[in-house]
This record gives structure tokens, sequence and C-alpha cells, in this order.
């Protein structure tokens, strides 16, 4: 994409600093750049040095200063920039060359975005970092989209996971299915639509009712945003015939029948489009 610099754009100068710059993880929040927190927003507008990922948008990419140096590492479902290790490696190396840094990560750093991995690499390496949070896709998509969270009559507790196929596309997703199929909570899958049809048959073959209500959100809180309902048995071969694409969360539960009530009210004719698309959801 037409915004994404090379992880090679810059390397550090020669020689290591005496001391090594702070490194500042930040979260970019769901897409929308009015959602990021205030202390975010402040350590955007003075950043000089960015290593960013795929899901930060370019909405949020937007309101870094002009002459700061870009650096793209972002990781897509079929494809990686730069591996993880390589990602941590890098950041290293700069946060030792002497200049302050910041990291910039969509949704929330410390929520299936890798962000405890690269802080354990930072203590262990003597860098000093700070953790700035942001709010996680769930929560985007869920107040964008009309769908909350938790709710007293239908959902007590929510079961966040992530639904890549680490092992390759005919690979079982190592979850506990058990423990996911329980009424009465709100299932939030992160990184699922590669593997929805396993993760629907596994969820109903462990006694989720087929009927269970669902949604996929694609793009949550960004312009584009789409949201797609149906039923659990229902949701792959609509997100399929729909060409949805990730970024995309996957709610299941019964919070889900609260969004025609609950959804906001759109302009510009995207709610006949919304429209549509829960019409065909649900005569699935």
């Amino acid at each position: 994409m037409s915004h994404h610099e090379p992880a090679h754009h810059l390397t550090p100068a020669p020689g290591a600093a005496a001391q090594p710059a702070k490194v500042t993880l930040v979260g970019a929040g769901p897409g929308d750049p009015d959602l990021l927190t205030l202390k975010a927003a402040r350590a955007l507008a003075v950043a000089s040095l960015v290593l960013y990922d795929n899901l930060v948008s370019r909405e949020v990419l937007a309101l870094l200063p002009a002459a700061a140096d870009r650096i793209y590492v972002g990781k897509e479902s079929a494809h990686h920039a730069l591996p993880q290790d390589a990602i941590i490696e890098l950041m290293l190396r700069l946060a030792r060359s002497g200049r302050p840094l910041l990291r910039l990560k969509g949704g929330d750093p410390y929520t299936f975005g890798r962000g405890g991995e690269e802080a354990q690499a930072l203590a262990e390496a003597g860098v000093p970092f700070e953790v700035i949070p942001g709010i996680s896709a769930a929560q985007g998509a869920a107040a964008s989209a009309g769908i909350p969270l938790t709710h007293r009559d239908h959902a007590s507790s929510v079961q966040w996971v992530t639904g890549h196929l680490r092992a390759g596309a005919d690979a079982a997703l190592a979850l506990d299915w058990p423990a996911l199929a329980r009424p009465r909570q709100t299932l939030v899958v992160y990184m699922g639509l590669a593997s929805l049809p396993v993760l629907a048959a596994q969820l109903i073959h462990h006694g989720l009712a087929p009927d269970t209500p669902a949604a996929i959100v694609e793009r949550a809180t960004l312009p584009a945003q789409r949201t797609l309902v149906g039923t659990l048995q229902a949701l792959p071969a609509l997100a399929q015939e729909q060409g949805v694409e990730s970024p995309a969360l996957i709610l299941i539960g019964g919070v889900v029948t609260l969004r025609a009530l609950l959804a906001p009210r759109a302009v510009d004719g995207e709610e006949a489009a919304l429209d549509e698309a829960q019409t065909l959801a649900t005569a699935l």
C-alpha cells in the first residue's frame, strides 16, 4: 500500500549510544483517530522515529509530524513485512542508537498485539519503555456496531480469543472448545476470518446452537465499516459471499441481537447498505 514504507527504509547510525533511548509502545486504537487517548495523541505529535503495523489506520498516521521517520513492519494474514523476531531486533537496535522510538500498534498493545513480547524483550535488554494503552478492536467494534460485549439479559462474561491458524490452513485451532461453547457469554474472535469455517463447526460440535446470533464487523470505526449479522452456522458462507476482508472482528452470542436497536444511525447511505447486509444474513 502506498503509505507503507519498507522496514529497511531507515537503519540506525553506526555505533551505539551510551544509553539506549526510550521506546514508547502506543496503542493506535481501532482506526478512528478520534478514539486515540490524549496521551497517545501527544506522543504521536512529537514522534521523530516510528515503527508501525499494518492495522494502524492512515488517519492515525496522518497525525505524525511530516518530518518523522516511519518504518513499516506490519503483519498481514499471508504476508509479513518482517517476522516478529526481526521486528524486536530492529526495535532494540534503533533504541540503542540513541533516538527515542515510538512503536505504534493497532488497537491495544497488550491485547493480541504482541506488545507483551516486545515489552518483555525491552525489559530484558535494559531498554527503558512505556506502554500507552489504546481502545481495543473489540471495544471499537462493540460501540460502532451497536453490539455490547456484556448485557445482563444475554452475557455475564466475555471470552477473547485469536482464531489465527498458526500451523497452516488444515490445522485444528488449539482452543478450549467446551469453554468457548458455554451459554450466556460473548465470544470475541480476533484474526478469525480465515479459520471461520473451522471455528463455527467446532463451536457447534461442542454444543453451541447453530442459530446462535453472530456478527462480523469489518474495518470497525472507520468510514468504510461494514457489519454483517447472521447465525453461527451461516456466518462462514455469509463472509465468503460478501467478500469480507481483514481487519474483521467476529462477535458471537446473544448480545448480537441488540444491534437492531442499538446500531448507531449512520449517514450518507451507510445505513441502507448495513440494512441490506443484515437482511441478507437473516435470510440465510
